[in-house]
């Protein structure tokens, strides 16, 4: 069956495998499909034909980096590649089902019959073994030089999207019946791109634990090790190293200490992003701000709890309560109910 996935006819994969088809379509805003073609034939010639159109229909913008200019396109290629490989070779041959590659006006969606192999989930998907649904076909295309030895293609359609100023892939429409995958397009982050690109050429390329944590900073603002646990899906104490590390090459700022630490974005990263203003709002109002946020809340509210000062200010849960009780102390509020539950605070003069 490998053997004949692979290099077969067509008429001859029709008769004995019925349930192999690849589908490459182009959507406009309206889902109206534009473009509709249907391939039975070998999984190389399939591929072939696929990677046809996507180069066809594939656009660039330029970035500056040094005396170079780099260029960025739509979709990352690798990521493509990658995604479109995985969807061919882990497919479920033995479902009917067609392997769908969809372009729509802002991302690409690709689908396969079958679910993720056994033991691996949307929570482990980035550090799982390999463990390839079809070992004979897979083992066939290591040998052709289509899939990586080490089996890591994921990380290869995170970091290519990523890097790009993309945001990350996403696999959370899978389900039991099929692996699915969408990759954005759009405008794209042109200061991440020069950012990465500049890591590269300094000789401290990024690696795809970092380029996640720097990602998600870039839409989230503030991360702490938990959170970056798992985004990156490994133990706390190596996600603990890696934003560490990121603070270290003065990429990331810190706020706080202990459980209460958080971490966002350097100054130097948003003047790269071209977004200064965005470091001032995300490295904290000062005290005297925080304050006079809180008096015009109480004013149209009357009262507030913790819980609104966190989001109004902020800042976490701990800081929210330090700025709450100094200001009690400073005779600006008055702390009612029963503490610590259902404590709120209301002005103390109106």
């Amino acid at each position: 069956m490998a053997g004949l996935l692979l290099l077969g006819r067509k008429g001859v994969i029709e008769s004995f495998l019925p349930t192999h088809e690849v589908a490459f379509q182009v959507l406009d805003e309206a889902a109206d499909v534009k473009v509709n073609d249907f391939f039975r034939c070998s999984l190389l010639e399939a591929l072939d034909e696929v990677q046809r159109r996507f180069d066809a229909r594939l656009d660039e913008e330029e970035v500056l980096v040094g005396m170079f200019r780099l260029a960025v396109p739509e979709y990352g290629r690798t990521a493509f590649r990658e995604a479109l490989l995985n969807a061919l070779f882990h497919r479920d041959y033995s479902a009917l089902g067609t392997v769908y590659v969809q372009w729509h006006p802002d991302h690409l969606f690709i689908s396969n019959p079958g679910s993720f192999p056994h033991g691996i989930t949307l929570e482990n998907l980035l550090t799982h073994e390999p463990k390839p649904r079809n070992p004979r076909l897979y083992q066939a295309a290591k040998r052709l030089g289509l899939v990586e030895q080490t089996g890591r293609g994921i990380d290869k359609i995170y970091a290519d999207q990523i890097r790009l100023g993309r945001p990350a892939p996403s696999y959370e429409r899978s389900d039991s019946d099929a692996v699915r995958i969408v990759l954005r397009g759009g405008k794209a982050n042109l200061g991440f791109a020069k950012l990465v690109a500049e890591q590269d050429e300094e000789g401290t390329p990024l690696k795809v634990e970092d380029l996640i944590i720097l990602n998600h900073l870039e839409y989230e603002r503030r991360i702490d090790v938990a959170a970056a646990a798992g985004l990156v899906q490994r133990p706390q104490s190596e996600a603990r190293a890696c934003v560490e590390r990121l603070l270290e090459r003065g990429l990331l700022e810190a706020k706080g200490e202990r459980k209460g630490r958080v971490y966002h974005l350097s100054a130097w990263v948003y003047r790269v992003l071209g977004q200064p203003e965005s470091y001032v709002r995300v490295h904290g109002i000062a005290r005297q701000r925080q304050e006079a946020l809180v008096v015009e809340f109480l004013k149209a509210h009357d009262r507030a709890e913790r819980k609104h000062i966190v989001d109004l200010c902020g800042i976490n849960g701990p800081q929210a309560g330090r700025l709450l009780k100094g200001m009690v102390e400073a005779g600006i509020l008055k702390r009612l109910g029963s503490p610590p539950r259902w404590t709120y605070y209301i002005l103390a003069k109106k």
